[in-house]
């Protein structure tokens, strides 16, 4: 098993942690085209030198690199909009397609990572949600594209997930800044945030759970398209279908606060 780190210390970590043999890590930064071909390369050495004649397959990927960029789109740099989709898009794809020959070989499996953002949008969360709306899109296109060569393709839609990435998400609400001229738009967002996370940190689920998933998607004998994770992303999906997007839009302004 390979894994991408991008610190070498938590490969290291991974590595004392792990029984000897079963986890190889690999750094990757998977906006760094340098990197990924190293783990390219390395894949297929460690898969050749593993499997003899049926070396250099490889049986799954899990595409799970990602970060988030919230606040109102008018305050968001073209920067921040841009390392948004260098990460949980363009590094994505890099990565898949560097990948694709040892996985045809293996007649594997990839799994997107997506999120219940990547079927609803929100204020305030709109790079994270187009994000991850392409990669719903990308992973449509390629479980048609790549049915010839017998590689199967999901996309597992957590809603929220108990990680470390709360904390991230309020030392970004905590580092909004507003202009003066915007405080009467926007003055309000940064005590929203904080009332959504809190509301949606309390209603998440484990990581143990999202694993379970991933793992189903790798072992089913027909594994489904997408796989949707917590009550609070099968919610919002019900809603989203069901109410008109006028009612959808008041709802959520008035559970935002805004």
């Amino acid at each position: 098993m390979f894994a991408g780190v991008r610190d070498p210390a938590a490969g290291e970590r991974l590595l004392q942690e792990a029984v000897a043999g079963q986890v190889i890590p690999l750094t990757l930064d998977v906006t760094d085209a340098g990197q990924i071909e190293q783990a390219r390369v390395r894949v297929q050495e460690e898969t050749a030198r593993a499997g003899g004649l049926q070396g250099g397959r490889l049986d799954a990927l899990i595409n799970n690199a990602g970060i988030g960029v919230g606040g109102p789109l008018e305050l968001v740099s073209p920067e921040d909009l841009r390392m948004q989709f260098e990460v949980n898009v363009f590094g994505q794809v890099a990565v898949t397609r560097a990948l694709l020959p040892a996985l045809r070989v293996a007649r594997g499996r990839i799994v997107f990572i997506s999120s219940i953002g990547g079927r609803v949008s929100v204020p305030f969360n709109g790079p994270y949600a187009a994000s991850k709306y392409a990669i719903e899109a990308l992973g449509d296109a390629l479980r048609g594209e790549l049915h010839s060569s017998n590689i199967r393709v999901s996309l597992v839609e957590p809603g929220s997930v108990k990680t470390p990435i709360w904390d991230k998400a309020r030392a970004t609400a905590d580092g909004l800044e507003v202009p003066p001229e915007l405080q009467d738009e926007y003055g309000r967002v940064q005590a929203a945030f904080a009332k959504v996370l809190t509301d949606t940190e309390r209603r998440a689920v484990s990581p143990e759970q999202v694993a379970a998933t991933i793992e189903r998607a790798l072992t089913a004998r027909r594994p489904r398209a997408r796989y949707l994770i917590g009550r609070d992303a099968r919610g919002m999906v019900l809603a989203h279908a069901l109410l008109p997007t006028g009612a959808f839009d008041s709802v959520l302004r008035r559970v935002l606060g805004v």
